[in-house]
């Protein structure tokens, strides 16, 4: 009688004590669901939004229990979105706990999360981003309107605390609401523009895949609601000439090696008439089977379950 096949033992992290909770969940969920259970052996671990791990039979855990579990695992999935995952958090764990893990490392995540930092990198390596002032909570009261602009939190996602300022009338409340989720906040001028998605697979062997750019399609702006909602259309493979085509991908490559990213990240820009513009970088990006970058892949041929088992099986060790 022939031995049962060795498992590879996952642990997927989802939830997370943030704003993008739910968001993570259902990532977690979904990714969770697609593993193949012939090659994976799925843990499933939530972080609550008080911070609290709990195991897949939802009973709490002390940290070093749970620590304990991811170190039992030969490798970490962490979908957890936003503040306290995405931004090189759970990377820190897995690195001090000594398991390797999917996505970008410490640093990566930590600059891709801040949207300030982002730009500066951006603009250093000549990709333009929007004219825009960073504000905190000592400094947002002296800013006045003159144009319209997006008020949004350094660091979070989902467009939670976003607001588009149209009249000087909107601006207290747009302040207040970005800095109840941070305590610094972006202010930039409106871009109007084509809003287009490019999603970066970097591979074991050193080498980075592009997928299919995608198109947004929305009636008014991209918000939450109309993220989670239902009130947007993406289009992929995005109707695009090859010259823009070209010049997309390449400030994406460009931007995720800046960063220094790692797995996949999706980085979203403005086409505009005087060129593109890039808007944010998301290390961990939505990941249901209908979220942005499996969508772009699939237009690619990759499966939502060959995506998820490339990214794991280039951070086994060889």
């Amino acid at each position: 009688m022939n031995p049962a096949p060795i498992r590879t033992r996952v642990a997927v992290v989802g939830g997370g004590q943030n704003c993008e909770h739910e968001v993570s969940l259902a990532s977690a969920a979904s990714v969770a669901a697609a593993l193949d259970p012939a090659a994976y052996d799925v843990v499933r671990l939530t972080i609550g939004r008080d911070g609290t791990w709990c195991d897949q039979d939802d009973r709490p855990l002390p940290l070093g229990e749970a620590v304990t579990l991811l170190q039992g695992c030969d490798v970490v999935l962490p979908v957890v979105h936003g503040p306290r995952g995405e931004d090189g958090s759970l990377a820190a764990l897995c690195e001090l706990a000594g398991v390797p893990y999917v996505g970008s490392g410490v640093g990566a995540g930590a600059l891709a999360m801040d949207k300030w930092a982002t730009k500066l990198v951006a603009e250093a390596i000549g990709i333009p981003t929007a004219p825009g002032v960073l504000l905190t909570a000592g400094t947002a009261a002296t800013y006045d309107w003159t144009r319209p602009v997006v008020v949004k939190p350094v660091a979070a996602g989902s467009s939670h605390g976003v607001s588009l300022v149209a009249d000087p009338g909107m601006l207290e409340e747009a302040l207040r609401t970005a800095l109840a989720l941070d305590d610094r906040i972006l202010v930039e001028d409106v871009v109007v523009g084509r809003e287009i998605d490019v999603a970066v697979l970097g591979t074991a062997d050193g080498s980075r895949v592009v997928s299919p750019a995608l198109e947004i399609v929305v009636d008014g702006w991209f918000d939450h609601d109309a993220k989670y909602g239902g009130g947007a259309e993406f289009r992929v493979p995005a109707a695009l000439p090859d010259p823009e085509r070209t010049a997309l991908e390449e400030a994406a490559l460009a931007v995720y090696d800046a960063l220094g990213c790692r797995g996949v990240a999706r980085v979203d820009f403005f086409v505009t008439d005087a060129g593109l513009v890039l808007n944010e970088v998301n290390t961990m990006p939505g990941f249901t089977e209908q979220s942005q970058v499996p969508k772009m892949f699939a237009a690619a041929g990759m499966s939502y379950g060959a995506l998820l088992d490339r990214l794991v099986r280039d951070v086994l060790p060889a």
